[in-house]
C-alpha cells in the first residue's frame, strides 16, 4: 500500500526535528553566576531597607523632641531626596504634624514641619516657595493693610458719588520701604549750567507773563510811532512844482 499524505507529512515533519540541533543546557558556572547575582540583589535590597529603616528611627526621634519642645513651632529638615522625604512625611502624618516640601528636586529640596496648632498660611506657604523668608511681623502689617483696601473698596462700592481719599503712600508701603527708604533713594536734580558755549541760565527767559505781555505792546506801539514819523517825513521833504498859467503863456 501507498503511505497516506498524513504518514508522509509526519515522515517530513520528523525528519526536520531531528536535523534541528538541541538548546544548549545551563551548565554548572552560568547556575553558579546567576545565584551569586540574585544573592548579591537580596543583600543590596536587605542593605537599603536596614538604611530605610535606620533612618525612620532618627526621624522618629527628632520629631518627637520636636514636640516636646514648647518653644519651637517649626522644624526645617536638612535637604534629603525623595525617598527620605516620603518617610519624613509619613512619620510627620501619623504624629499630627503638617508637614511641606520646598526648594528644587535634586539640588535643595528640604522638608519644612509645623504644630497644627501653628499651621502655615497659604501666604506663609507661598513665600517658602518662592524661596523667600517669611517674616510674621510683615505679614500682619500686609494683612492689615489689605484689610483696609478692603474696607475702603466696599465703601467706594457702597457710595460711588462719595470721594474717598487714598491712604497715605508712605504710611501705606511703611512697611516696605521704611522712613528713611524714600529719602535716601531721592536724587537732586541739577540743571547743566552750561550747554554749549552760552550758560543755559542765560538762555532761560526770567520773565513772567505779564512783563512778557507788556514788552511786546511796547514794540508794537515802537513800531506805530517809527512808521508814523517815517510818513512825516517823507511827506515834509516832498515840494510840488509851479504850475504854468494861461496868462503867463501869453505874455
Amino acid at each position: 500500500m501507498f503511505p497516506t499524505l498524513l504518514e508522509i507529512m509526519a515522515d517530513l515533519l520528523g525528519s526536520i526535528l531531528g536535523s534541528m540541533e538541541k538548546p544548549p543546557s545551563v551548565g554548572t558556572d552560568e547556575r553558579k553566576k546567576a545565584k551569586l547575582q540574585k544573592a548579591l540583589v537580596e543583600k543590596q535590597q536587605e542593605a537599603e531597607k536596614k538604611k530605610l529603616d535606620t533612618f525612620r528611627e532618627k526621624i522618629q526621634k527628632q520629631i518627637h523632641e520636636f514636640i516636646k519642645d514648647g518653644a519651637q513651632q517649626k522644624l526645617q529638615l536638612q535637604p534629603m531626596e525623595k525617598v527620605l522625604r516620603t518617610i519624613v512625611h509619613d512619620v510627620a502624618e501619623v504624629a499630627g504634624l503638617t508637614s511641606f516640601s520646598f526648594g528644587q528636586e535634586e539640588e535643595d529640596r528640604y522638608v519644612m514641619l509645623w504644630k497644627k496648632e501653628f499651621a502655615p498660611s497659604d501666604e506663609e506657604v507661598l513665600a517658602y516657595r518662592k524661596g523667600e523668608k517669611w517674616d510674621p511681623e510683615k505679614a500682619k502689617e500686609i494683612s492689615k493693610q489689605k484689610e483696609i483696601d478692603e474696607r475702603d473698596e466696599k465703601l467706594r462700592l457702597q457710595n460711588p458719588s462719595q470721594q474717598i481719599p487714598a491712604s497715605n503712600y508712605r504710611d501705606k508701603y511703611k512697611h516696605l520701604i521704611g522712613d528713611e527708604a524714600a529719602k535716601d533713594a531721592a536724587r537732586e536734580m541739577v540743571s547743566n549750567t552750561s550747554y554749549g558755549i552760552v550758560p543755559s541760565t542765560n538762555k532761560r527767559d526770567q520773565r513772567t507773563i505779564e512783563q512778557v505781555l507788556a514788552d511786546t505792546r511796547a514794540k508794537k506801539r515802537q513800531k506805530l510811532d517809527d512808521v508814523v514819523v517815517a510818513a512825516n517825513n517823507s511827506s515834509s521833504t516832498f515840494e510840488p512844482e509851479p504850475e504854468n498859467s494861461s496868462e503867463d503863456a501869453s505874455s
